[in-house]
């Protein structure tokens, strides 16, 4: 086991309250894992170092190292520290805007949730006319990704039509007031996957598909896992470097 490399201080900024302390620190950590300075099956520094190096408490110090448990990227092991589990991509930190990533990861739990549920009532209460948007915002898909375009808003548009087929305006007021994050955490995504091939954006099309299908078909837990899936898959692909296709 090759020694733990030891970290350049940086500032923290104190007068953030905690979580956002944590966040900043995640996202030191994250880039150091993504440049290669801690790799793959390595031991991360101890949390008493990394609060003797940041000026932080051991609460911010486990915020980080949660966050990046849940994100799959370290996993603690007890009695012997965290490890990194997980390389993303450089290409991730090259796109998605400083300080944000923390966010989008946690929108995608949320959406997980949110979306989840907003599929599946919307396969038990769409209309006619709602599957006829359903359809549109699908057929614009098709079109970028013809056109080999990223397609953030053609993504945001079916998520939005799908919510609006649940006859429950909360679901769309909800989404909206994570519009930044949502529109945010897709362009990272399909960013990324178009910069992989356009077999990465068709995967994410064919996902598509699926929770459409399902809706049509008015087959609630075939929704609700189809559009799971699909959020959870986007979430992975954005923190790994070697998801395939």
């Amino acid at each position: 086991m090759r020694a733990s490399k030891t970290f350049k201080p940086i500032a923290l900024d104190p007068t953030v309250r905690a979580v956002r302390l944590g966040d900043q620190l995640y996202e030191l950590i994250l880039a150091r894992i993504v440049k290669g300075e801690f790799v793959e099956g390595e031991r991360l520094p101890s949390e008493i170092r990394l609060c003797e190096e940041f000026g932080v408490s051991r609460p911010v110090v486990r915020e980080a190292l949660s966050r990046l448990q849940a994100d799959g990227l370290v996993v603690s092991r007890q009695g012997s520290g965290s490890y990194v589990m997980r390389r993303p991509s450089e290409e991730m930190i090259s796109i998605a805007p400083a300080g944000s990533i923390a966010d989008l990861m946690r929108c995608f739990e949320f959406r997980i949730a949110l979306e989840g549920e907003t599929a599946a009532l919307a396969a038990l209460r769409r209309s006619g006319d709602d599957m006829k948007q359903i359809d549109t915002a699908m057929q614009a898909l098709d079109t970028v990704i013809d056109q080999g375009e990223v397609g953030t808003a053609r993504d945001v548009d079916l998520h939005m039509a799908i919510a609006r087929a649940t006859r429950n305006k909360l679901f769309e007021i909800s989404l909206k007031s994570i519009f930044a994050q949502l529109e945010g955490g897709m362009q990272l995504a399909r960013s990324l996957s178009l910069r992989r091939s356009r077999v990465r954006l068709e995967t994410v099309q064919r996902e598509h598909t699926v929770i459409v299908d399902a809706i049509r078909a008015e087959d609630a837990d075939g929704a609700r896992a189809a559009m799971r899936t699909h959020i959870n898959n986007a979430r992975a692909r954005i923190l790994t470097d070697s998801l395939e296709p």
